[in-house]
């Protein structure tokens, strides 16, 4: 039943006690404490809404900044994880396989304060070998959720 629960709050993290209760076959009571204590175990980590900043007027841009680093001695790469990972610009830290060790999400208003961020704070860390930054210009897709339909076209087609 967990992971039923999960996959639901995964997809509508809104979805009603009532409504799920229904869905998985028992009571609300059952639902909820299941939840409580996913929560205590700390896998539900926290709930988020998912904004499309596009159809809005705040301008935003967002940033995946792939890192290079020499472990620390003894620490791995925990340590210097969680050095970046407290920065309230950054958004997501991921330990990666590949050319680079880590990427690192950040939102930022402007280029400038994105740019200023990696030369003044993350590539400063004294384990940062080298750094490479790329600039979202659109997203189409995310956790699963359609952002940019195309307007359909209701037109007749019309062949000669």
């Amino acid at each position: 039943m967990r992971e039923k629960i999960l996959w639901m709050l995964e997809k509508n993290s809104r979805i009603d006690l009532k409504e799920l209760a229904v869905m998985l076959g028992t009571d609300e009571a059952t639902v909820a404490n299941e939840i409580a204590e996913m929560e205590k175990e700390n896998i539900i980590c926290g709930y988020h809404t998912m904004i499309n900043w596009e159809n809005t007027s705040e301008e935003k841009v967002i940033a995946l900044i792939e890192v290079r680093v020499t472990p620390q001695r003894g620490m791995g790469f925990d340590k210097l994880a969680e050095r970046i990972y407290r920065y309230e610009e950054v958004e997501t830290v991921y330990l990666m396989s590949g050319g680079y060790d880590f990427t690192v999400i950040l939102d930022g208003k402007t280029l400038r304060e994105v740019s200023r961020f990696v030369s003044e704070k993350l590539a400063t860390l004294d384990s940062v070998l080298s750094t490479s930054t790329h600039f979202v210009l659109k997203k189409y897709k995310e956790h699963g959720t359609i952002l940019a339909e195309r307007p359909r076209d209701e037109r007749m087609l019309v062949t000669p």
